[in-house]
């Protein structure tokens, strides 16, 4: 609608121009101005839009009603209006005058190389600043693996951001460069009938390419720094061993099931921090989020980083977004920047290498599900479960083909976490009553970034959308966890929780005025455990320095599994005791050689060729 509006305007204003200030009636002259019209009135009103009505969308209707589209045709009238007043001022009273001076190719060359670099520029400055607030801590290899991993199912708010943010503000500053640099004027001093250029074509030029060569230096400084783009280039160009070394492939290890193998529920509850408890308990807010889960977590097992109860797995390179996180716990590995410019979900499978718990459970003859709300599609998790112990993935295309939803139902990324819990309880009834042990996984998406999703059940004692959606989607999920305690397989059944990163909606933590040096970690909690692990020492589970690779040994132990040598992959049991790699090699060495090329991993894991 905004779009039709502003456009409109610019129609509206174009007719008036050529009606009473177009002297040439011609064709051309017409469609110049025109597009003039439509691309200034447009870019104008939609920054005034953005930036001075501040708008919560310019692109979409989401949040607007009548008032704000009139008063946004109305603003883009003005701007119209403003517009052609000082075009025909300008016009009017010659402070300036077209050069009819023949261009040289040089200086068309010229132009088009500054528009390119100002262009460029401009992409580093306004991409790093957008990455920045939207998902806060964001790295280059990150960003290269999920743009070369499938984007079906994700949900269009994020593309909304996208174009109201970095590629608007591309496009609204290299347009006026580009009149800038391409306009064919000279400025001219007239007084008593003689005139004096100040302001040449060729001093225009060579103004336009420094402005434009210090856009390009600064933005590329300025992404390369934000994004930490060295990352990058250790991913392609600098080699080290260190995974190589230490990787324990799980195929080739004794790993011994109890004789009455036990059930697993793996819970990834979506962007879940111990940050949302209150400070009291380790958190980092003046009141607790998460009163339900505190109390359930107590009759759990967590594994913290920190003196206290609640702490969680340390940052990882190739851990911290939802893919990567269930990559990490069920192979021992990180996700690491692709071999060649290759999807991980590809021809070959997803890490065809890796011999992950889905693998191994489907070997030991376990019945498996992994469901989503959201389209499993999205970073290629289909590809992931599927190819890696056949795992049936109950996602939203499959509700949809199934009749668990309505054709073309969508709500955030698929379907609500209302529904999600619902379809859980009678898969996992499904699962037990096949008579196979079962491995059930499923992931919420509630609680995801921009600003979560409100259920219409949820109450909102909270002034911040965030808190509220984080306070009911943890209830529910409480909720959802006692309704597997009170089932008959609940005894054989091993429950593991755990945030799959930590949160990225960083308007949330600007609302709280987060501040410090505050360690976040994710929460995780395993209910239980196999006989034996319910009381560990304090000394096992207190100031663990461990990170979300460490869970592929830590749940086939929870789940009673002998495993010889007490590490699969990269990751270390940690009811053993054992050190992690963290411990043992130091979390800042270990994460840097990660960043690295590993023949290894590309050859043997990734399968590259």
């Amino acid at each position: 609608m905004y779009i039709i509006l502003a456009t409109l305007s610019a129609l509206i204003m174009a007719a008036i121009e050529m009606k009473f200030f177009c002297r040439k009636k011609n064709a051309k002259e017409r469609i110049r101005i025109l597009l003039k019209n439509i691309v200034f009135v447009d870019f104008l009103s939609f920054a005034a839009n953005k930036y001075v009505l501040k708008y919560p969308h310019f692109f979409s209707n989401e949040g607007s009603g009548k008032k704000e589209f009139i008063t946004f045709f109305a603003v883009s009238l003005a701007i119209g209006i403003v517009f052609q007043v000082i075009s025909a001022g300008v016009n009017r009273f010659l402070f300036y005058e077209e050069d009819k001076t023949p261009e040289k190719k040089k200086s068309k060359a010229l132009k088009i190389i500054s528009t390119v670099l100002f262009f460029i520029g401009c992409v580093f400055v306004f991409g790093t600043t957008w990455g920045a607030d939207t998902f806060g801590k964001l790295t280059g290899d990150q960003i290269v693996i999920n743009m070369l991993s499938p984007a079906e199912g994700s949900d269009t708010s994020t593309y909304i951001t996208i174009f109201e943010g970095p590629v608007f503000n591309t496009f609204l500053l290299t347009t006026l460069f580009a009149w800038f640099d391409f306009k064919k004027v000279k400025i001219i001093y007239v007084k008593a009938r003689e005139s004096k250029t100040v302001f040449s074509m060729g001093a225009k030029r060579i103004i336009s390419f420094i402005l434009a060569l210090a856009m390009f230096i600064g933005g590329a400084c300025f992404g390369y720094n934000g994004y930490e783009l060295d990352k990058i280039i250790s991913g392609y160009f600098v080699e080290s061993k260190t995974l190589d070394d230490i990787y324990v492939n799980p195929k080739e290890t004794k790993i011994t099931f109890p004789e009455k193998k036990r059930n697993l529920i793996h819970i990834y509850l979506e962007s879940l921090e111990n940050t949302f408890f209150s400070k009291d308990l380790g958190g980092n807010m003046d009141m607790n989020l998460m009163p339900e889960l505190e109390k359930l977590s107590y009759d759990g097992i967590i594994f913290s980083h920190s003196d206290g109860f609640f702490g969680g797995p340390l940052d990882g390179t190739g851990t911290q977004w939802s893919c990567a996180s269930m990559v990490n716990q069920t192979t021992g590995l990180p996700m690491k920047v692709p071999a060649k410019a290759d999807s991980y979900a590809n021809d070959k499978g997803f890490l065809p290498g890796a011999y992950s718990l889905n693998d191994l459970l489907h070997d030991n003859g376990y019945e498996q599900t992994v469901m989503f709300g959201a389209d499993a599609a999205f970073g290629g998790l289909d590809t992931f479960y599927t190819t890696h112990g056949g795992v049936k993935v109950f996602d939203h295309a499959y509700a949809m083909k199934n009749g668990y939803i309505p054709e073309g139902y969508r709500v955030w990324w698929g379907y609500e976490d209302d529904k999600l819990y619902e379809f859980a309880k009678e898969e996992i009834t499904r699962l037990y009553k096949t008579g196979k042990p079962f491995n059930f996984t499923m992931e919420t998406a509630d609680t995801h970034m921009p600003n979560g999703y409100l259920s219409k059940n949820a109450k909102t004692p909270y002034d911040n959308q965030y808190a509220n959606v984080i306070a009911y989607s943890t209830s529910q999920a409480v909720e959802f966890i006692k309704w597997i305690q009170s089932q008959p397989f609940y005894e054989n059944t091993t429950i593991v929780i755990i945030g799959d990163h930590n949160s990225m909606e960083t308007n949330f933590f600007k609302h709280y005025n987060f501040t410090g040096d505050y360690l976040r970690t994710q929460y995780n909690c395993i209910l239980n455990p196999a006989q034996g692990l319910e009381n560990p020492d304090k000394s096992i589970t207190r100031n663990r320095k461990w990170s979300n690779w460490d869970y592929y040994p830590t749940i086939l132990a929870a789940m009673g599994c002998k495993i010889e040598g007490e590490r699969l992959g990269i990751g270390t049991n940690l009811f053993s005791g054992k050190k992690t790699v963290f411990e043992e090699y130091g979390k800042d060495y270990i994460n840097k050689e990660f960043e690295k090329k590993s023949e290894f991993y590309n050859k043997e894991i990734f399968k590259a060729e």
